[in-house]
């Protein structure tokens, strides 16, 4: 069964339509089914003004339906897992605030070093967001604070319809984030560098901390050469510098 929206016997009269090309103004006639257009006059492609890709964020046969993806779609698509994901988290921790703080600056520098990475943002924007997240099920002891993370992650995800590799590779990143030698990943690296990052913002918040400490930690402990540029760019150089509260 095809899609109503996509199926011609449910098209109307304005099914066929004129548009502009965006990039030099010439005219292109969209069928309401094509998700883009080859602009005959400069040869760019133009993406269907009337097209609602929404149900393509969340729909597992998407790539079916409307063909093949052009690249903005699939940034879309990223784009609005990324904030259902966000949502989740948020609907589980309810009103633990600080929780929901941190997971968010943790998801707003992985947001910062993808751009200077090869890296999966669904992926590592679902770990960023889910690391810290309780699962429904209370049967976990606070001894196993990885499992609870990670069955939490997997359940929200599951109840997304997530891609299985994709889950794996989430809770595999959320279940090694305090010992990532234990699992050589880059994805891995950056979430943890992002954690980190986060962690240090929150606690320079609460005490003095010399210079030269906070230079030593952030040669010892990130383990990007993008993380460690990023951690150098946010730290304040003019003002006094926060000491790091011990383990909490």
């Amino acid at each position: 069964m095809k899609c109503p929206g996509q199926d011609p016997r449910y098209w109307k009269f304005d099914a066929i339509f004129d548009t502009e090309c965006p990039n030099c103004g010439a005219k292109l006639e969209f069928f309401k089914d094509e998700t883009r257009r080859k602009c005959k006059n400069c040869g760019e492609y133009a993406l269907n003004p009337k097209m609602d890709f929404g149900c393509a964020a969340h729909c597992k046969f998407a790539r079916q339906c409307f063909g093949d993806l052009p690249p903005e779609l699939i940034k879309q698509k990223e784009d609005l897992f990324k904030d259902r994901v966000a949502i989740q988290m948020k609907l589980r921790l309810k009103n633990d605030f600080k929780r929901i703080g941190h997971a968010s600056r943790v998801a707003s520098a992985v947001e910062r070093l993808i751009g200077a990475e090869k890296a999966k943002p669904a992926v590592l924007l679902a770990a960023a967001y889910l690391h810290d997240v309780e699962p429904t099920d209370q049967s976990f002891t606070i001894d196993h604070a990885h499992q609870r993370g990670t069955s939490a992650a997997r359940e929200i995800l599951e109840n997304l319809n997530a891609p299985q590799e994709l889950i794996e590779e989430v809770c595999e990143i959320i279940n090694n984030l305090d010992n990532p030698q234990n699992y050589q990943s880059q994805n891995l690296n950056l979430v943890h560098d992002a954690h980190l990052l986060a962690s240090l913002q929150e606690k320079m918040k609460k005490a003095e901390l010399g210079e030269n400490y906070l230079s030593e930690v952030i040669e010892r402990d990130f383990l990007t050469d993008s993380g460690r540029s990023l951690a150098y760019e946010l730290t304040p150089k003019h003002t006094p510098l926060l000491r790091a509260v011990e383990n909490e």
